[in-house]
């Protein structure tokens, strides 16, 4: 079960929900992918004018918990101000806080997002930063109240998987709140040594609606998760640097 704040999710999936080729698609992977979270940017959406399109109107939203997200700001202010908005329209408490300081690599800034945690934390939201891969900077995000940490497994949309699997591995072993890694997720192998790494859930987007097929790309992830986290809760072997034998030696006749 992956709780955050006073939420409580059997699926540690979290899934965008921008960019699929169309409204069906996106219906279909969303419901294989068994998702309970879906994420987006709230500046995506015609809060001011009803009568525009709603790329979230395929979907049964009595399903899925609503996480929108701060995509766009570039300061804690804007970010700040994005979250309120999302409240004051009904969308949901909690927040994904996005705040980028770099147009090219789209890296997190973190002063910002520290800042505007803060802030929201205080204001009352559920709060779900997404940050880079720094375990003094996950440590801070906790102190401050953040109800989960999403560090980025890599660059946003890039597909290159896990770069930094220690620093990864010192955030989870460290945190006292839930760590959804978040970003750069390219393959379901990806998303399996997310969760064997010990994170509560994994959240991606282009790996699935950029994918040839993004619906079966979703069961995949959705399979690589549940695996993952099994795997995690089994424990692994040590790794040995000889061959042991599989069989007891033991009573073998000679």
């Amino acid at each position: 079960m992956l709780r955050i704040g006073p939420y409580e999710f059997s699926s540690r999936l979290l899934l965008g929900t921008g960019k699929f080729p169309d409204f069906d698609v996106q219906r279909r992977a969303v419901e294989v992918s068994e998702t309970e979270i879906l994420t987006f940017a709230v500046r995506r959406m015609n809060i001011y004018d009803p009568a525009q399109p709603n790329f979230l109107e395929q979907l049964d939203l009595q399903k899925y918990k609503l996480l929108p997200n701060t995509a766009g700001a570039s300061t804690a202010e804007e970010a700040v101000r994005i979250a309120r908005l999302a409240r004051a329209s009904g969308l949901c408490d909690m927040i994904k806080v996005e705040v980028i300081a770099d147009m090219k690599t789209l890296l997190p800034d973190p002063i910002a997002t520290l800042e505007a945690t803060k802030i929201l934390v205080e204001d009352g939201f559920t709060v779900l930063p997404y940050t880079n891969d720094d375990p003094v900077l996950a440590r801070h995000l906790q102190e401050a109240g953040a109800h989960a940490v999403m560090p980025g497994a890599s660059p946003i949309g890039s597909g290159q998987g896990i770069l930094n699997p220690l620093n990864l591995s010192i955030i989870i072993e460290e945190a006292t709140v839930p760590i959804i890694i978040d970003a750069g997720i390219g393959t379901p192998s990806d998303a399996v040594i997310a969760m064997e790494l010990g994170a509560d859930g994994v959240l991606l987007n282009t790996a699935v609606s950029g994918a040839k097929d993004p619906i079966k790309m979703a069961e995949a992830m959705m399979l690589g998760i549940k695996a993952g986290r099994l795997g995690y809760e089994a424990g692994r072997i040590p790794k040995k640097r000889y061959a042991q034998a599989s069989s007891p030696l033991e009573g073998m006749s000679k």
